[in-house]
């Protein structure tokens, strides 16, 4: 990425790394603490290189972006949010790619700004009408702010334990310790109230005319493929899914090559 700056929306700051030009692409994170628009983007954007210009934003409650005062984290408020801020930016149209809670933030988006977002990537996604929290979901957002909880959320996340490095539980919980005075508030027990906060409505769904691509894990024990991603293929107007085998909840990370090849394919280029 190449650039790291501080845009205000509405008066309040969210933190964003940009990069290249282009055709624009929004890059929405997913939760759990300890999470950020870099640690989940970056080194996919840079992967797939200049053909687009990457907008990666902390979302309100994560990383570097404090929720709005007076406010609480939500699906109203991420996606307003996340509108707010193309719109600061002067950007008139654009993709999404949305990881887990990032997802539903983007499926909304596309419903709410049909003439602005053109097409969704929608990765291990929430938002699924009658989806339940699962119990790994559960855990992660209640994970304690030090190493045994990284690395139990790390297990969690990832089919592959070979990626629970030291490294990488160390790179987590210090992210975790450093934000953790935001995220406090964002999913208090008991927390399948946040997980309904987070489903669309089927009208919602319907009404959504850019077209949807849908990847997500066979193994994902956060969102589960039978009730996160295989009940949108009834709702969602344009939608196709891929699914990825021996992969959990961040295919991002866990079949990188694959992944960007997805993306590449799909994104809309000059």
């Amino acid at each position: 990425m190449t650039e790291s700056r501080t845009v205000t929306v509405d008066g309040s700051p969210i933190h964003v790394l940009e990069g290249a030009s282009g055709p624009a692409v929004l890059m929405l994170h997913g939760s759990g603490p300890g999470t950020t628009g870099a640690g989940a983007w970056a080194a996919t954007a840079e992967a797939l290189g200049p053909s687009w210009r990457w907008v990666v934003p902390d979302q309100a409650g994560f990383g570097s972006t404090p929720v709005p005062p007076g406010s609480r984290g939500g699906l109203d408020l991420w996606t307003e949010r996340a509108a707010g801020l193309m719109d600061a930016l002067g950007v008139e149209q654009y993709a999404v790619v949305g990881h887990s809670m990032g997802g539903a933030v983007a499926l909304a988006l596309a419903a709410a700004r049909p003439r602005q977002v053109t097409r969704v990537v929608a990765v291990s996604t929430m938002g699924t009408p009658g989806a339940p929290l699962s119990a790994d979901l559960d855990a992660i957002w209640a994970a304690p702010a030090d190493r045994h909880g990284a690395r139990d959320m790390l297990s969690r996340l990832f089919l592959d334990q070979a990626l629970v490095t030291d490294s990488a539980v160390d790179a987590r919980a210090a992210a975790m310790r450093e934000g953790a005075a935001a995220y406090v508030s964002l999913f208090p027990p008991p927390r399948a109230r946040w997980a309904d906060d987070l489903t669309l409505p089927a009208r919602a769904l319907a009404a959504i005319r850019a077209p949807v691509l849908l990847v997500h894990g066979a193994e994902d024990r956060v969102t589960p493929l039978a009730t996160a991603a295989l009940p949108l293929l009834d709702h969602l107007p344009d939608v196709r899914l891929h699914v990825l085998g021996r992969c959990g909840h961040v295919p991002a990370l866990e079949h990188p090559h694959e992944f960007r090849q997805l993306l590449s394919g799909f994104l809309p280029r000059n």
